[in-house]
């Protein structure tokens, strides 16, 4: 991925870390860290983290969040022309939402044992539905697992 403008991201690791930075958002407010962003033509126009402790909703995970916000800064629900980064693999909920938004790439860091339904449990890319996105994972796999892991082991404590 090349970007025109100076200054901006220009990779999909470059992109990664700045959800990671607002998964690092979420951790500060005792949510799960989880960050993602929406880029189009280089630019980001949608950027979120987990919410649903806060917001006290099912549904306010970054992914949706972030999904929402661009749909709303382009006027329509189509994503076309857009990436997803997100920290974590998505959960069905959220897969489901990349594919009927149309988002045509997904670029997301760990994979998730529980939940991940671009590959890990489920591959919704890859089943009859009427759009098939790009995925790529594992994109700083270790940096965006190590932030879980960290959250998770201080909620133990």
């Amino acid at each position: 991925m090349i970007c025109i403008r100076e200054g901006l991201p220009v990779s999909d690791q470059d992109y990664m870390r700045i959800a990671i930075e607002e998964a690092k958002k979420a951790w500060e407010i005792d949510e799960v860290p989880i960050g993602a962003l929406v880029v189009k033509d280089g630019r980001i126009i949608a950027r979120a983290h987990n919410l649903r402790e806060t917001g006290r909703s099912p549904l306010a995970h970054a992914e949706i969040l972030a999904i929402g916000q661009a749909s709303k800064h382009l006027g329509g629900w189509r994503l076309l022309d857009c990436t997803l980064y997100v920290t974590l693999e998505p959960c069905p909920m959220c897969a489901g939402a990349c594919i009927n938004a149309r988002i045509p790439r997904i670029v997301f860091g760990a994979y998730d044992q529980k939940a991940g339904a671009f590959g890990t449990l489920y591959d919704l890319s890859e089943g009859k539905l009427n759009h098939k996105p790009q995925i790529t994972g594992g994109v700083l796999e270790e940096e965006c697992a190590s932030l879980l892991s960290g959250y998770f082991k201080q909620k133990r404590k």
